[in-house]
């Protein structure tokens, strides 16, 4: 059995296996509530929201009934976006907040995100309290039965999500845009083309039909190439498109192209500074960012602070420096002034806002960075030896950063959600970059052979 159960975000595996299993879910819970108690939460409400994913029901079942027995009250909001989940956790005054998730990942999977009184994702000291509670041996005795708590379904919990990320535009209207909208089959599949329709857009919607087992499947943030098909068929201005739980968002032009996420941090930072809003001059990103970014950057005499892989060190780098913006290549957007997590659709609405009040296209604000050319290769795992061991690979790293120097770089990492190498490789000449991504990925097969 395995002994550690949180990863870089949150608790994730394959749906009725250890540890996504109804039995764990509900010791999750009563750990849950366990330490919240110990640690001096000041409520004993907690509320839970999901993506679409079949296994949600199940999880969601054994969860609450965890967290009752131990005395908690639940406020159950069904499908709705992981970002939602933070911030009505905050507004509604709840001790914590659980999303239960796998994000990007296929429906076979699920996991939970759980967030903290503030709206923030769980310290790692709290994780730590919870995993272990829930690896202790024994079972976690329960509350009188005069103490078990209630759990009760929260209508309107859509509504005011709905006008919390409404505001957060301000005066900017979207009359006159048309935009595709691709859910992804996901928990933003109600919500996202209802803010954008009311807030003035003409909406093509995709991918707003969940069946359980279709979440992120050939559309979503995964497949943004579905949304720039559309756009190019409707001619419309933009596509929008959001994984699994609507956390992160990818865009397509208005020529259906993908653009990347360091292009639109790039243009979200430059926009920032141009206002005044982007404070101290610095923003964060991650070590998978381009080089591009970086030249683009200092250029524009804005900071660059680089954190390791996941939206939750981005933002303990935005609150530990008390900084405005940053984000991740993969769509992870955080606007600290708005949002305390990665928020797909506050994000988009941002970005439109951008384009309004410079009165410029997309593709055209995407032009404001230079992409380094770049070559990323996943590698499926048994098991994560140390990167260190593999001798082939270290020989191969050594030879690369020697010839590199200043022209490119290369970042080798185990994933923190699945068993996976990740190999990224950048480099002004495209040649060099497929070169040495293939060299790596040679090499790291004879070490595992």
């Amino acid at each position: 059995m395995a002994t550690k159960l949180f990863g870089t975000d949150g608790i994730r595996g394959k749906a009725n296996e250890y540890p996504i299993t109804p039995e764990i879910s509900l010791k999750i819970g009563q750990a849950i509530s366990r330490v919240l108690k110990s640690s001096g939460a000041n409520h004993n409400r907690v509320i839970i929201g999901k993506d679409t994913r079949i296994s949600g029901y199940m999880l969601e079942t054994a969860l609450t009934s965890g967290l009752v027995s131990s005395g908690m009250d639940v406020f159950l909001v069904g499908p709705m976006p992981t970002p939602a989940v933070a911030h009505l956790t905050k507004s509604m005054g709840c001790a914590a907040g659980i999303m239960l998730t796998a994000s990007h990942n296929p429906y076979e999977d699920n996991g939970l995100k759980i967030f903290g009184p503030d709206g923030y994702k769980l310290s790692d000291e709290l994780e730590l309290a919870i995993e272990t509670e829930i690896l202790s041996p024994g079972s976690i005795a329960g509350v009188a039965p005069n103490k078990i708590g209630k759990a009760y379904r929260i209508d309107d919990a859509r509504g005011r999500y709905i006008e919390y990320a409404k505001q957060s535009l301000g005066a900017t209207p979207l009359n006159g845009l048309k935009l595709v909208v691709d859910c992804g089959h996901g928990a933003a599949y109600l919500l996202a083309p209802l803010i954008f329709k009311e807030l003035g857009a003409q909406v093509i919607k995709y991918g707003v039909e969940p069946d359980g087992i279709n979440i992120n499947h050939e559309c979503g943030a995964l497949h943004p190439e579905a949304a720039g098909q559309l756009v190019k068929q409707h001619q419309a201005d933009l596509g929008i498109s959001f994984d699994g739980d609507a956390d992160r968002v990818i865009f397509s032009d208005h020529t259906g192209a993908t653009v990347s996420g360091d292009r639109i941090l790039t243009l979200c930072a430059l926009a920032l500074k141009s206002k005044g809003e982007l404070r101290q001059h610095t923003m964060a990103c991650t070590v998978m960012s381009n080089l591009g970014l970086h030249e683009a950057m200092r250029q524009a005499g804005i900071k660059v602070l680089t954190t390791p892989v996941g939206d939750r060190y981005i933002i303990e780098a935005l609150r530990a420096g008390q900084y405005s913006f940053g984000g991740e290549n993969s769509g992870h957007l955080i606007f600290a002034d708005y949002a305390t997590t990665g928020d797909g659709i506050l994000a988009a609405l941002q970005v439109l806002r951008m384009m309004q009040q410079q009165g410029a296209s997309l593709a055209d604000l995407a032009q404001q960075m230079r992409e380094y050319p770049q070559s990323l290769v996943n590698l499926k795992v048994k098991t994560k030896i140390p990167l260190e061991k593999l001798g082939r690979l270290q020989a191969a790293i050594a030879e690369a950063t020697s010839q590199f120097g200043q022209d490119g770089r290369q970042l080798i990492r185990y994933s923190g959600t699945e068993n996976k190498i990740r190999i990224l490789v950048e480099h002004w000449d495209a040649h060099t970059t497929q070169h040495w991504a293939q060299r790596f990925q040679h090499a790291i097969e004879q070490d595992l052979a």
